[in-house]
C-alpha cells in the first residue's frame, strides 16, 4: 500500500512539475492542480496508513494510540484542499484578465513565430 501511494505522490509531483514549465497558462494552472493533489496525499499519508481500524475511540474499548491514525495531517489537508481549490480560482480569473489584455494564453505573454 505505501509503495502504490508513495508511487501516485511522485508521478502527480513529477506531473505538476513538468506542466509548470509548459508556456501555457492552462496548462501551468493544470500543473498546480496536480503538485497539490500530491501535496494533499503527502500530508494525508503522514497521519498513517490504517486499514481495517476505527476512525473513533469507542468508550470503553482497548488500545493504544499507535492503533489509530493520527486526525491533524487529514485537518491539515482538507484545509489545504480548500486553499488550492481559492487559488486555482483566482489564477482562472488572472488568465482571463490575462488573456483579454494581451490576446493570447501564453505566460510571457507573446506567441512564437512559427
Amino acid at each position: 500500500m505505501e509503495l502504490i501511494l508513495s508511487l501516485g505522490i511522485g508521478v502527480l509531483a513529477g506531473s505538476g512539475v513538468w506542466l509548470l514549465l509548459r508556456p501555457r497558462t492552462f496548462q501551468v494552472i493544470i500543473g498546480l492542480c496536480l503538485l497539490s493533489y500530491a501535496v494533499n496525499l503527502f500530508i494525508f499519508s503522514t497521519g498513517g496508513l490504517r486499514t481495517g481500524a476505527a476512525a473513533i475511540l469507542q468508550r470503553g474499548e482497548v488500545g493504544t494510540l499507535a492503533d489509530y491514525a493520527d486526525p491533524l495531517p487529514q485537518a491539515l489537508a482538507l484545509t489545504a484542499i480548500v486553499i488550492s481549490f481559492a487559488t486555482t480560482a483566482l489564477l482562472l480569473v488572472v488568465l482571463l484578465a490575462s488573456r483579454g489584455l494581451t490576446g493570447t494564453d501564453h505566460v510571457d505573454g507573446r506567441e512564437r513565430n512559427r
